[in-house]
């Protein structure tokens, strides 16, 4: 009965927030493109907080400074090399604004971050029921905006809306593989836990400030430039006050 909770509520976080993601698919094409700009400005909000805020002092509970600190630094590192093996130029349009390769390493941190959203998940179940279930509905609540945010990195990026939807749902799945293995192997993962937030959170960090804040300058007036830093704020906030309230 335990496994069967876990799998439902590491299933239902993912779920539930490709669904409200994928709300974006009812708006049309011309009014999106609009809207992507500003989009990806709250998805770096939410990216940057989500990373900065919630994985790495979740980490930190676990790891020495100094460890966390490498483990961060070569995640840096490994998404790095990854954007240069991943590099390929097939864009419909004569500039790209992001980098194609922001979508394939913005989906491995995500299914990282979902792998280990799922660890949790297990190991509450397994303390109380009623625990698991706060935490399977705290990472609904996490997972949303950032939910909200990817698919639209992945539609800046190029991808069309299916398959920007396939690629939500994909990495949501992993949240799946990682209730299942932490319910198997808990003992044995207990300490992996933390390495794999600081690498998801290098992932986050490393598609944010290296694809989405260079893909913004110089394309908008002082007013919008305003806008797009108060859009940014309000997806830290967002994540902040879900954090500071969980």
């Amino acid at each position: 009965m335990t496994l069967f909770l876990i799998i439902v509520g590491s299933l239902t976080g993912g779920v539930v927030s490709v669904l409200l993601a994928s709300t974006l698919l009812a708006v049309r094409p011309a009014a999106l493109e609009r809207a992507l700009p500003r989009l990806v400005s709250f998805s770096t909000g939410t990216l940057l907080g989500a990373a900065l805020l919630g994985m790495l002092p979740h980490a930190a509970e676990a790891l020495p400074v100094p460890t966390l600190a490498a483990t961060l630094l070569g995640g840096l590192l490994v998404f790095f090399l990854l954007e240069k093996l991943l590099v390929w130029r097939h864009c419909h349009r004569e500039h790209c604004d992001v980098h194609v390769s922001s979508g394939p390493l913005l989906l491995i941190g995500d299914a990282v971050h979902n792998f280990v959203d799922g660890f949790v998940i297990a190991g509450a179940f397994l303390e109380s029921t009623p625990l698991g279930m706060v935490t399977a509905l705290s990472t609904i609540a996490h997972e949303v905006p950032q939910e909200i945010g990817e698919f639209s990195v992945y539609l800046h990026a190029g991808y069309t809306r299916r398959k920007a939807l396939l690629l939500n749902v994909a990495s949501s799945l992993t949240s799946v593989l990682g209730a299942i293995l932490g319910y198997v192997f808990l003992s044995q993962l207990h300490d992996v836990g933390p390495y794999l937030l600081a690498f998801a959170a290098a992932g986050f960090l490393y598609v944010a400030l290296a694809d989405l804040v260079p893909a913004q300058r110089g394309k908008s007036t002082l007013g919008g430039a305003l806008f797009d830093i108060s859009l940014v704020g309000m997806g830290v906030a967002f994540i902040a006050s879900i954090v500071h309230h969980h």
